[in-house]
């Protein structure tokens, strides 16, 4: 499979293909896309008016299912006194994969960019499109169901590409065609958003030859839009009212058009890379004599090439002492995936660019000019209600566990899985000498593929911060930790930390004691004595009596319950085959089933053997699910898949079975 790179011409946003593919051994070792794999949409605007659910055998694959998160900022527990809330945010523009044959709900391998530092971004653009496949773009689900666990919206791309790089005008036209009083394809596009379950468009049009005329047309044509829809919609500064392409790195006349005229047309503005201290200043202050939010203007940085050692004027945007002169748009921040040799890399590489060169959230301050994301915006939290549960899973692994018990020990990577990460990566102090070392570990996993390590020379107590809460607790509220330590009736030397909004500069600590054997073991408290305060942090603190030379232990899942009994779900109800396509000694297959009432978190999918033993093939929130390959096992007449459903609590319902006949020899 071909990966998407982006090339820059005079300001535009284009798109290419390149057979260059970060972590090359893992991409090598994925296997062809088999019969019957669904693949994320892409239109060009005419194919979209024939679009339909019913007509798309792919489109329910393709749906996500998670809703946008609520969250917030808590300037009691921000992280970096520097960062200045309420102001500049961030926006995300990012491919996460090919615009073509790019599998809907993960894939047998490691490698991906798996967008981590969700607290940071306030709106994620999808990437993607070219002349030779598509111009318009819908998100793939497992992305916007990440992001919306983490509360941040997400925009498919229509893109027209500049005639060189093969646009064609008539595909401009053929978006903003008219019927009656309607645009057939804004109509589609309203559908298709709402039916997929993202949340608006992100509108590039860099195809030469337009005229005023189009130009006026295009307005109206995201006026309609606005009117007949929620749909949040951003403009990209490339066609200006007069319909010449001419990047103007700024807002001003030749573009305000689109962005508002007598009235809202676009919920925000990318600024192209071309802008300077002067445009962005008078961006800001037309902004406000329009009566908007000058944080609704994303001014663009172009970091594909160079990432985080790309020279920004920061102080243009982010003056000192003064308030943020507008928002910082991204484009193509998976630099730290696409130019990292392996997965340490990437980590290293992502941590240096939204957090800075230390690491640490809470302490940007350095000489170098790249001093990190979290230097000028505070991170935000979705953890808003009972029950929380995290098993630390970045949506991809070399195993897959449940309950501690491996289940898989093949490569995925599915972030439709991917759990609410840490808020602050890393924030942990020890006074006087160094401090632990924490990281995701792919070695060890509770559930899901990944657990969070923590080891050292563990010398004076460490505190490391984890999550950002707003948690009212109930009476009868219980919190319970999964450790590993690979010891028996060895002191953790592990403490939990609660931090709560009404005193949040004192620390409550529960004492998770010692283990009880050398696997996974669960410590559980009451938090009655809490009762109607809200928790505002979870932290860890380890602690010895004496220095500790080689201390280790694994974090397998934190989970704050609120009082209610846990109940397991009830099963999938009519588990089924779809549709399945059969080669020798193998089958792919398209299984489908209807949820049960109360509510499910995900679905997991496995194969029985006749032993008993169960291997997971995958899961996902939706009700669908394609499994690439099924394997006969010697002479024997059918195959035994199940589905469980997975509560909000981590609790599983009984499985329900899907046989799978071979055929005869």
């Amino acid at each position: 499979m071909t990966k998407q790179t982006i090339l820059i011409a005079g300001g535009a946003l284009l798109v290419a293909l390149c057979g260059a593919v970060p972590f090359a051994g893992d991409a090598a070792a994925q296997p062809a896309a088999l019969p019957g794999q669904p693949f994320a949409p892409y239109w060009f605007p005419n194919d979209l008016l024939r679009w339909s659910p019913g007509a798309d055998p792919d489109a329910e694959y393709n749906r996500s299912r998670v809703p946008l998160a609520d969250r917030f900022h808590d300037p009691k527990t921000q992280s970096n006194p520097h960062a200045r809330p309420g102001e500049a945010r961030v926006a995300s523009l990012a491919a996460f994969g090919s615009t073509s044959r790019n599998p809907s709900q993960g894939e047998a391998r490691f490698a991906t960019y798996t967008a981590a530092y969700w607290q940071y971004v306030d709106v994620l653009i999808y990437w993607g499109g070219s002349a030779g496949e598509g111009l318009v773009i819908a998100p793939k689900p497992t992305v916007t169901d990440a992001a919306h666990r983490n509360g941040v919206p997400v925009l498919g791309t229509i893109f027209f590409p500049p005639v060189v790089y093969g646009g064609r005008l008539q595909w401009v036209r053929d978006l903003v065609q008219k019927k009656g009083d309607r645009y057939p394809v804004a109509d589609k596009l309203i559908e298709t958003a709402n039916y997929y379950g993202f949340d608006g468009w992100f509108f590039n049009q860099e195809t030469d030859g337009a005229d005023a005329a189009l130009a006026a047309e295009y307005q109206r044509f995201l006026r309609y839009l606005q009117k007949r829809s929620r749909l949040r919609i951003m403009w990209y500064d490339a066609m200006n009212k007069q319909g010449l392409v001419g990047w103007q790195g700024a807002l001003n006349s030749a573009n305000q058009p689109f962005f508002d005229d007598d009235g809202l047309i676009s919920d925000d503005l990318f600024i192209d890379f071309r802008w300077r201290p002067a445009r962005l200043t008078a961006s800001r202050d037309l902004a406000l004599q329009l009566r908007r939010n000058p944080y609704d203007l994303y001014a663009g940085v172009d970091v594909e090439g160079a990432g985080y050692n790309k020279a920004v004027p920061w102080e243009s945007l982010f003056p000192e002492n003064q308030p943020h002169t507008v928002s910082l748009g991204f484009y193509r921040p998976e630099w730290t995936f696409n130019t990292a040799k392996d997965t340490e890399e990437f980590y290293q590489k992502d941590s240096h660019f939204w957090v800075g060169a230390k690491g640490d959230p809470s302490n940007t301050q350095t000489s170098e000019a790249w001093k990190g994301v979290a230097h000028y915006i505070p991170e935000q939290s979705p953890i808003t209600r009972l029950p929380f549960v995290t098993s630390f899973n970045t949506g991809q692994g070399h195993l897959f566990a449940v309950d501690g018990a491996i289940a898989g020990r093949t490569d995925w990577n599915n972030l439709s899985l991917q759990d609410v990460l840490p808020t602050w990566r890393w924030s942990i102090a020890s006074p006087g000498s160094e401090p632990l070392r924490p990281a995701f570990d792919w070695t060890e996993a509770y559930n899901g593929g990944t657990s969070l390590k923590v080891s050292g020379v563990l010398r004076t107590p460490n505190q490391l911060r984890l999550y950002s809460t707003r948690l009212l607790l109930p009476a009868k509220t219980r919190l319970r930790i999964t450790y590993k330590t690979g010891q028996a009736q060895k002191p953790t030397r592990l403490q939990v930390g609660l931090t709560f909004a009404d005193n949040p500069s004192r620390v409550e600590y529960l004492d998770v004691g010692s283990t009880k054997s050398a696997e996974w073991g669960t410590t559980e408290f009451a938090l009655s004595q809490f009762a109607s305060r809200t928790l505002a942090a979870i932290s860890l603190r380890f602690a010895s009596s004496a220095p500790v030379g080689d201390y280790s232990i694994f974090i397998g899942e934190i989970a704050v319950l609120g009082p209610s009994p846990i109940r397991a779900p009830a099963s999938p109800l009519e588990p089924r085959i779809e549709k399945r396509w059969d080669s020798p000694g193998r089958a792919s297959l398209r299984l489908r089933w209807t949820p049960p009432a109360g509510p499910v978190a995900r679905y997991q999918v496995y194969r029985r053997h006749a032993d008993g033993t169960r291997v997971h093939l995958g899961g996902t929130p939706n009700q669908v699910y394609f499994v690439s390959a099924v394997e006969r096992v010697g002479a024997e007449r059918e195959a035994t898949l199940l589905v469980e459903a997975v509560g909000p609590t981590g609790v599983r319902s009984k499985p329900a079975v899907i046989p799978i006949p071979w055929p005869k020899p």
